[in-house]
Order: structure tokens, then sequence, then C-alpha cells
């Protein structure tokens, strides 16, 4: 009865010891530096060079461009791992896999060879831009500019809201071509660093992820090479939907690991807490709370994992389950953590221990990507079609 080929439904080796892998290093490389990447809002240097040194910056890019040519849920994996001990160091193989998907899924052969090397070896980093202040929800409204100018492409506007903005050295970004066609009318770009009229602004202020710079990037006739459009003029913002359809789980794997972590932590706390004469952990009420933290976060891992893997299938009509991954799992985090604290009593909420960071941290993967509420209209649109 028993059948132990029976892997209709689990994880590979490679992916576990993928898994065990990224966590060693997470451990051992990312873990100690947390606390100071947050409270001085700087960049994770060090996780950054752990992640390149072990391969791990962007599993996702074909061996063909340099890259490992891992699977979506290798990526998953990685993002995870990471995020449970550093959600702002999470994006670094996140948002390689944001910015550089546009490009896998639509660029010229000779594009992904000019820009996707470079991040495959760690050399450099890759930004994504759609969001603009009035361009939120609604991004076909943009307003940044993209015009023909002899061989070249001149574009205007700013984009706000880009994650890691001025540690990234590529910018793939969204910008109007033709006005009369709305949303067809948005083409796609690639925009390096040292493109002439390319600008980063000052960084935001923020409530979590403080460690993963978010600033505006600004766009003064700037010029680049007129190979750098991503597909056909007018398709970006296609290219920009199909991406998300992509890139959502990877959020919902960054708010799985954020929870995790957290859960992880309220565990170890939750055995030494000692009142009325024994652990915490031995009443019933402190029990349930874990039973119900940890119930919500495997379904939560399961969901991104299903939604991953039929993303890397190629399978079609991925809106559904890509946005209830991300959903399900972003409002999970946001609920474990804040038990975590609960669970921590007024020790939670001190900067003595990393439970309030990791509440901080979930918040935004309600809200990036497409807030969840977005979400529920694309469920809800795809089921009454």
């Amino acid at each position: 009865m028993l059948n132990a080929d029976f892997d209709a439904y689990r994880l590979s080796e490679e992916h576990e010891a993928l898994r065990d892998a990224v966590r060693a290093l997470a451990e051992k490389e990312i873990a100690p530096h947390a606390a100071e990447v947050d409270e001085q809002a700087r960049f994770p240097h060090e996780a950054r060079d752990a992640l390149v040194k072990a391969g791990f910056q962007a599993v996702h890019i074909p061996e063909e461009y340099g890259g490992q040519g891992a699977d979506e849920l290798a990526s998953c994996i990685v993002i995870e791992e990471v995020a449970r001990v550093c959600a702002s160091s999470s994006l670094i193989p996140a948002v390689n896999g944001l910015g550089s998907v546009p490009i896998l899924l639509s660029a010229s052969e000779d594009l992904k060879k000019q820009v996707l090397p470079s991040i495959a070896s760690g050399e450099a980093m890759i930004s994504y831009a759609l969001s603009e202040r009035e361009a939120g929800s609604d991004a076909a409204s943009m307003r940044t500019r993209a015009r023909r100018d002899g061989d070249d492409w001149v574009l205007n506007g700013t984009k706000c809201w880009i994650t890691n903005a001025g540690e990234s050295t590529w910018y793939t970004v969204m910008a109007v071509t033709d006005p009369e066609k709305k949303a067809n009318g948005i083409s796609a770009f690639v925009v390096h660093k040292d493109d002439p009229g390319f600008e980063v602004g000052p960084k935001e202020r923020k409530l979590g992820i403080a460690g993963s710079p978010t600033r505006e990037i600004y766009f003064t006739d700037c010029r680049i090479p007129g190979d750098r459009i991503i597909g056909a003029e007018g398709s970006g913002f296609k290219t920009a939907l199909a991406t998300l359809d992509h890139t959502r789980p990877t959020i919902g794997a960054q708010a799985v690991g954020i929870a995790q972590g957290a859960l992880d932590q309220a565990i170890a706390y939750v055995k030494e807490r000692k009142q009325f004469g024994k652990a915490i952990a031995d009443f019933q009420g402190i029990q349930f709370m874990l039973a119900d933290m940890a119930m919500k976060v495997e379904a939560a891992r399961q969901l991104v994992y299903v939604a991953t893997s039929r993303a890397e299938r190629g399978e079609k009509n991925l809106g559904f389950i890509s946005s209830a991954a991300k959903c399900l799992a972003s409002d999970t985090a946001m609920q474990v953590t804040t038990d975590a604290v609960q669970l921590f009593g007024g020790y939670g909420f001190t900067k003595d221990f990393p439970v309030e960071r990791m509440m901080r941290d979930a918040k935004i993967t309600q809200i990036y990507e497409g807030t969840n509420q977005v979400q529920r209209m694309v469920m809800a649109r795809s089921l009454l079609r």
C-alpha cells in the first residue's frame, strides 16, 4: 500500500538540498547582520557578497546566459530561506527575478546576451520600474514617455517605489510610446545606470525592509540605444502583467519566509520563558496560538509552491493562483508576525528580539507587486470570466 516512489507531490532531492544550503548560508552569513542592517537602514552588502559567492543571487537565469538555469520553485526556496532571517536581504534574489523576468519573457536574443550574464555572475543587479506617484494600482495611467530619436529612444518621466534603486546597474522600465493606445501604447526598455539623463533620488524612509533602498528614479532626456526595447513596441504592458504572474509567488515566498522566521523565534522563546512555575509553552492557550500559526504558514507555503510550479510549466491562466498565493502568504505573514510579537510579550515590542522587525517587514508584502485588494480583484475577475 505504501509506495516510496510516489513523488507526484513533493520537492525533489535537489530542492531539499538547495534549501539546506541556503538556510546554512543565511544563518551563518546573513542573520548576524540583520538587526544592524535594519537599525542603520543600510544595504546588506554582507548578504549580497555571500549570495553572489554561493551563486544564489539569481538562480533562475538560464545556463546559456551564464546562470544556473534553476526552476522557479528553486528561486522561491532561495527567497523564502533568506527572508526567514532577513527580509531586506531576500529582496536581492527577489528583485533580480522581477527585473529580469520581462527580459526572459520578451526580449530579443541580443538584449538577453547584453544584460543577463552580468546579473548571473553577480557583477550587476537589476530593478523593475513600473509604478509612478499617480499610477500605482492603475499602472496603465503612467506618464513616463519614450520617443524615437534616430536609432535611439529618449525617455522622460519619474518612476517611484523602485526597490534596490541606486544599488542596481540595470533597470527594466515601462514607458508610454503611443498615448492614444492607452495600455497598448506602453513599451518596456532596459536602462543602464550610466545612461545620460538617468538619475536616482533620495531613499524613502520606511516602516520595514529598511535595508533594501527604495527610491524614485528620474529620466531627463535619457538616451538609450534602440536595441534596448524589450519585445515589440506597445507590448510592454502585456509583458508587465505576464511578469507579475511569475513573480507574485516569489513575494508569497518572501512572506512565507518572514512568517516561518517569526514562528521559529516564537517556538524557541515560549520553551524558555517561565511563568507560574513552568514554561509558557505548557499552557494550552499558547499551544493553540502556535498550532494556528504553523498551520497558516504551511498552507501558504503549499499554495506558493503550487503557483510557482504552474508558472514554471508555462500553464495559462495563472492570474488566480499567482494572486491567491501572494495574497494568502502575505496576509499570513502579517498575522503570524503579529502573534509572534504577542507571544514574546513586552520583549516582543523591543528591538532586542527580531520579531518586531519581522512584523514591520511583513507589512510590505501585503502592498507591493499589487495590493491584496488588487489581488482579490484579479481573483474575482478570474472566477467570473
